[in-house]
């Protein structure tokens, strides 16, 4: 049985962009957390039967997202029949989360051309700006995690921290803080990162996902098809300011 601890502060944090129109959902001011253990359908929604389309190289499905041992979340990649080649995993809030501490503990797919990722995200199809913050593991190095953000859809704020260990092999927290005037980043429980320029300032759902690239080789690396693919997700934890 893992441990499962979680280091409180106050942020929140992660990226992407569905292609449902979804209705607008409460806005959550309370601490708010989950151990993984199963599907809980009164919090969350599994993406099913649409892409992202662009660099996006899957169709969500469902039976992508399971549960195992009572507590573990595997979000996975598999072959598909559909419009894409290949299926990808999603998990979303059904609420949406504003400032605060966003934390995660998981062990990402490792695999060239995969993102594994924990992200907010809030846009157009919520009737809202593009707002989102992300942390993204890049199949092609998991040594390694990518920071970025979008604010009324401009980013390019990436940022790759070297971890100094394999993120795939081993569960970790990561964490964003998010506040009005900068977003921080941890790992295990230590600032990374921080950031003050353009912050993000509307609420969004978090999201969680596991995805193949198709034409962004430069930045994935290429995907070899290979399936199953991989993320597990052991808990995760919200605080507001």
């Amino acid at each position: 049985m893992k441990i499962k601890k979680y280091f409180k502060l106050i942020t929140m944090g992660a990226i992407i962009i569905s292609s449902l129109t979804t209705p607008v959902h409460a806005i959550v001011n309370t601490h708010f957390a989950d151990e993984f253990k199963y599907f809980n359908s009164s919090k969350w929604e599994k993406s099913d039967g649409w892409s992202n389309e662009g660099m996006f190289n899957c169709t969500w499905r469902k039976n992508n997202v399971s549960f195992w041992d009572n507590e573990t979340m595997q979000l996975s990649i598999y072959q598909d029949s559909g419009n894409k080649p290949y299926s990808g995993g999603e998990y979303r809030t059904r609420d949406t989360f504003g400032y605060g501490l966003y934390q995660v503990n998981m062990k990402p797919a490792k695999n060239p051309g995969v993102v594994s990722s924990f992200f907010t995200y809030t846009g157009p199809t919520d009737g809202t700006p593009w707002d989102e913050i992300d942390i993204e593991f890049l199949g092609k190095d998991t040594t390694k995690v990518q920071f970025n953000y979008y604010t009324n859809g401009v980013g390019n704020h990436e940022y790759v921290y070297d971890l100094g260990f394999d993120a795939s092999e081993s569960y970790h927290t990561y964490a964003i803080d998010w506040k009005p005037n900068y977003i921080a980043w941890r790992v295990d429980g230590k600032e990374v990162y921080r950031t003050y320029n353009n912050i993000p300032s509307h609420p969004g759902k978090i999201m969680l996902n596991v995805w193949p690239g198709i034409n962004v080789d430069s930045w994935l690396g290429k995907y070899d098809g290979k399936t199953p693919v991989t993320a597990s997700y052991n808990w995760m934890a919200y605080d507001p300011v």
